[in-house]
């Protein structure tokens, strides 16, 4: 059996188990399925199962009412899959699909009223597509150069309810779009200690589309003035670099660093940005509006972790994961701050050609203050904070199969 085959593509499952990580980050975005040897296929399953709960600032809330958000995160699922075939020696084609950022959050009704009114709940769902078509170059055994279109489609529905928010009775659906960007990089291997590096840089994609806004008294009254017009949203651009490397005949170190432009992300829907601009003129002399939701920081994050063949057909990994979250404060649609991770993973090799792999992730969420979309706003930036976030968690699970031919 090909123990480096084995122990690599376990490494490479147990990477992309994100959960809850910062912005709107999932799947990771992994290359790893195209670089593997010869012809491959696979196909995953994850699933996240967050417990996030926070504090209302007692500013937002009435006074001698309880505090609590209640539990404001639903679980998520989503999949992946991938197809890479060696066409010569010296050149490979794949696909690659995933989902690459989404969210699912929605606060219950609590009887502060800082995230329900009589309208709905405050709540958010996005969802996003990837599928990245790929042509490498091997110059020889070490070397790969890669690249190609990826075609993305995105989608999401955000409610703003509550006394949290001066915006409270916003809605807006925003129908799915599709769009094009790019990605390109380049791997280097030593088939002979099982070593692989390589780094995959994503660009930015822009989606342009109609958006469907509905506003409360007094906002309402101010749509006749602003009209209708497009609006836009750009996933961000970003750069992952992963290594594995065999540390023992029957060992394999593998880890991956990712980085995501967050900190150039907003969404502002066209009327929301008028009227917020036309509202901030006229309180505060602030000409900019606001945004919808937008983060301060860019993400960092990093997984690192150990492969150990058990028997021929059955291998184990373990591995501790980190992520800088994307600023705090932060959106109160995902309240927060990055986290710390621990996983456990096993593979089953019925032959040398396919397997059967599953994972679990424990992860810490970092603490965090959400703070509504007037932050911007100067003199603002404490009024704006309107609960904190402490002591969450997530579980996130993985199965995946995968075949090499």
């Amino acid at each position: 059996m090909n123990h480096k085959f084995l122990m690599s593509t376990l490494a490479m499952c147990m990477l992309n188990t994100t959960a809850y990580a910062a912005g709107l980050d999932r799947s990771g975005q992994l290359i790893t399925p195209f670089l593997q040897d010869g012809n491959y296929f696979e196909a995953a399953m994850y699933v996240v199962d967050p417990d996030v709960s926070g504090k209302v600032r007692p500013h937002k809330a009435p006074p001698n009412t309880d505090l609590s958000t209640g539990e404001i995160a639903k679980d998520d699922q989503f999949y992946s899959a991938a197809l890479k075939l060696q066409l010569t020696p010296n050149f490979s084609f794949g696909l690659l699909y995933d989902q690459p950022y989404s969210a699912s959050a929605e606060y219950p009704t609590m009887q502060n009223g800082a995230f329900s009114s009589v309208k709905g709940n405050t709540a958010a769902e996005v969802d996003s597509q990837n599928l990245s078509l790929i042509l490498g170059y091997q110059p020889n055994k070490n070397w790969n150069l890669y690249a190609g279109p990826v075609y993305q489609t995105l989608e999401g529905d955000v409610s703003i309810q509550g006394t949290s928010s001066i915006a409270s009775g916003y809605k807006v659906s925003i129908s799915e779009d599709h769009a094009l960007g790019w990605m390109a990089g380049v791997a280097y291997q030593i088939p002979e200690i099982a070593l692989k590096a390589a780094v995959t840089y994503r660009s930015e994609i822009t989606h342009k589309g109609h958006a469907n806004e509905e506003f409360s008294l007094p906002f309402s009254n101010l749509v006749p003035l602003v009209g209708e017009g497009e609006s836009s949203v750009t996933t961000p651009e970003s750069v992952n670099i992963d290594f594995q490397t065999g540390v023992s005949p029957r060992t394999l170190l593998f880890a991956n660093l990712r980085w995501v432009n967050w900190s150039d992300f907003y969404v502002r829907p066209y009327q929301f940005g008028k009227i917020t601009s036309l509202v901030t003129t006229n309180m505060f002399g602030y000409p900019d509006g606001v945004n919808l939701t937008d983060y301060s920081k860019d993400q960092y994050s990093a997984n690192v972790g150990l492969g150990h063949k058990l028997t021929d057909k059955w291998s184990g990994v373990v591995y501790g994961g980190w992520d800088s979250g994307a600023g705090n404060p932060t959106s109160t649609l995902g309240p927060v701050e990055g986290y710390w991770a621990a996983g456990l993973g096993l593979q089953y090799n019925p032959t040398p050609q396919y397997f059967i792999a599953g994972g679990f992730k424990y992860v810490w969420l970092g603490d965090a203050t959400a703070h509504s979309a007037t932050h911007s706003i100067p003199g603002f930036e404490e009024a704006s904070k309107v609960a904190d976030f402490k002591d969450n968690t997530a579980v996130g699970y993985m199965m995946k199969i995968g075949y090499k031919f």
